[in-house]
């Protein structure tokens, strides 16, 4: 997964649209305190940066250091590189131990993980109770633009990894062992709609940010030659438009059950 990320690290940074404010704000909401948020899978940083508005201090982890090189810099953000490997028990004492963290968030993520290893993780730092997990993600839906995604998304699919169908199945066969508290549960996730003006020059830096783009790149085949970026292009309504658009995200959140 890493070196998926590593090669367009650049790009994903300054392709991807912003998270909503007031996303974060109903989180917080949600957590007894708020002395330690935990942002996985953090990329360039931007769930980490906004978390930081509403927790004492924010650690954001990834298992890519390219990524990481490319994170906003805050002061209450600390960013840690965990690789693939890194022990189970490691990992907690970086955070802070068991029962440390008020939230843990994971923003268009969590299908690449080990859920498993994951989630053992998360029951074991989480305060309890009180602890919060939020997970979410978005893919080809995006309004009023959807049927062109559609269509460019469909030239992905032989390079696609698998377990980017959950995220293009919108989480909702993505396991989510964790009590309902009433923003999405396990098989059915709630709507996020995540507003963002676009030009068309971000469009195809979000494109070519994809994984299995940089896969079947890799492959010797461009998905985004210059016939295809052209026919985008004449979709999109010309290289000089800037649209706003609604990706329709979708959300899990939950609490640790009382047996773990």
């Amino acid at each position: 997964m890493a070196g998926l990320f590593s090669k367009q690290a650049a790009v994903y940074a300054a392709a991807r649209p912003v998270y909503p404010k007031d996303l974060f704000t109903k989180l917080a909401a949600l957590t007894a305190h708020h002395r330690l948020a935990w942002d996985v899978g953090t990329g360039s940083g931007q769930a980490a940066i906004s978390l930081a508005e509403h927790y004492d201090s924010v650690v954001a982890t990834d298992v890519s250091e390219e990524q990481l090189l490319h994170a906003t810099i805050h002061s209450k953000v600390r960013y840690l590189h965990t690789p693939d490997a890194m022990p189970g028990e490691d990992l907690v004492a970086m955070l802070g131990g068991e029962g440390s963290v008020d939230l843990i968030t994971v923003a268009e993520a969590a299908h690449w993980f080990d859920l498993p290893a994951f989630y053992d993780i998360a029951r074991r730092v989480l305060r309890k109770p009180g602890g919060v997990i939020a997970i979410w993600g978005y893919n080809y839906r995006v309004s009023p633009v959807e049927d062109m995604m559609t269509r460019f998304f469909n030239t992905t699919l032989p390079y696609r990894d698998p377990r980017t169908w959950l995220c293009m199945n919108g989480y909702k066969d993505l396991p989510f062992p964790f009590d309902d508290i009433g923003l999405g549960r396990e098989g059915e996730p709630a709507s996020l709609d995540i507003d963002h003006e676009m030009s068309f020059e971000g469009l195809i830096g979000m494109l070519r940010s994809v994984a299995a783009v940089t896969t079947a790149k890799q492959q010797g085949v461009d998905l985004l030659g210059e016939r295809e970026v052209k026919e985008l292009e004449e979709e999109w309504g010309g290289a000089s438009l800037v649209r706003k658009v609604t990706f329709k995200a979708f959300l899990l959140v939950g609490t640790p059950r009382a047996e773990d």
